[in-house]
């Protein structure tokens, strides 16, 4: 691997057939892994050891690079069944080294094939620690992997009129068009309406593994739609880009709170109910993604180990406050930064986490939070 300004030398090892340049000019160069095509996107590090084709197919990742930090990505090939979304979500796909052989009784496919089947630009062979130490220091920023036959300064060009994740509105664009079902296993108990501003796969079948129908709706369904369908419960999801840019669901989410139908949300749908209480969100500087992060359970007095995966945060205040959101308060925060995590309204039935408990990948200290989702709708009920 080697760093350099854009304009100068180009390695000519036989391994250096691509390069990663971010905005601030700071070059890896490395090998080509999956599609020879340019690929531009905001550059984060995942921290997970293991779960990168969950990782690939997170539409919370679109729009982004993303680097894993563990050096040995791919050793276990992919499947049809670790799928968060049908197609891989993420721009492009950054690793120290892709596996050159798989070795798993699931795998139908190599992980270079599989990005390269998909279109997905990848790079491998670059010291992803270096990497990661300076967005860390630097934050999140523009880039691009591209062969590396294609002129730095040109690229770099070309990077820099790519858009900030400030102000877009990602979530509307990875939307279902059409209502789909996923229908309980076992008796039905609940019918539960699924925003759907990303969702992962995983946590409709989490409830319906506890007996909800779930109705996955597209993010710009209406307030009237919604009341229409008469739902138990409604589940805001996890989506990509900023939560600021996203003004669908807010009438429904403050509207069905009011009538006492429990809500719950997670990961962008946990800002979109901040926000939609008055609450305010702003990015952070790199991010949270990964599978190891601690987050104190200020309820139980507990750490939970929680899968991370977002860009932007929600203000919180002094002790359990929420600042312009009153009806709110804290009640998980991170032990990294100290960034808020969770909250529940005073009044309403209506409880929501920054993290993804449905942990696809990730620990599952978290899953609790689906019983408790569930429990606020059987006390509607009455059950």
């Amino acid at each position: 691997m080697s760093t350099h300004a854009p304009g100068t030398a180009r390695s000519t090892s036989l391994n250096h057939t691509a390069y990663l340049l971010l905005e601030d000019g700071r070059r890896f160069d490395g090998a080509l892994l999956g599609a020879a095509d340019v690929a531009f996107g905001e550059v984060v590090f995942n921290t997970s050891m293991s779960g990168y084709q969950e990782v690939l197919t997170d539409p919370s990742y679109t729009g982004q690079l993303v680097t894993m930090t563990y050096p040995l990505i791919g050793n276990y090939g992919v499947n049809g069944e670790d799928l968060e979304s049908p197609v891989p979500q993420v721009s492009g796909f950054v690793v120290r080294e892709a596996s050159r052989m798989h070795s798993n009784w699931r795998a139908e496919a190599g992980l270079g094939d599989y990005l390269k089947e998909h279109g997905i630009t990848g790079i491998s062979e670059i010291d992803t620690r270096a990497l990661t130490r300076h967005i860390r220091s630097e934050g999140a920023m523009r880039g691009a992997i591209a062969p590396v036959e294609m002129d730095s300064e040109l690229l770099l060009s070309q990077i820099l009129e790519q858009p900030d994740m400030e102000g877009l509105d990602l979530a509307c664009g990875v939307s279902t068009d059409q209502p789909y079902e996923v229908p309980a296993v076992g008796e039905e108990r609940f019918h539960v309406l699924a925003y759907d501003f990303g969702v992962k796969a995983h946590s409709p079948k989490m409830m319906a593994e506890r007996g909800c129908r779930v109705t996955v709706i597209p993010a710009e369904t209406t307030l009237e739609e919604i009341l229409a369908a008469e739902p138990d419960g409604l589940f805001v999801s996890n989506g990509p880009g900023d939560p600021a840019a996203v003004g669908a669901a807010e009438k429904a989410i403050l509207a069905l709170a009011e009538a006492d139908v429990p809500i719950f949300g997670i990961c962008l749908g946990h800002q979109l109910i901040c926000r939609a209480f008055g609450a305010r969100t702003y990015k952070l500087p790199f991010g949270h993604h990964g599978g190891n992060h601690p987050v104190r359970n200020l309820d139980r007095e507990a750490v939970e180990i929680t899968s991370q995966n977002h860009g932007f945060s929600v203000e919180s205040g002094a002790g359990d406050e929420i600042p312009g959101a009153p009806g709110l308060r804290l009640t998980h925060v991170n032990l990294y930064d100290g960034t808020a995590e969770g909250v529940r309204h005073r009044e309403f039935p209506v409880i929501s986490v920054q993290y993804h408990p449905e942990a696809a990948p990730g620990p599952h200290d978290s899953r609790y939070l689906f019983e408790e989702f569930i429990a606020l709708m059987e006390e509607r009920a009455g059950a």
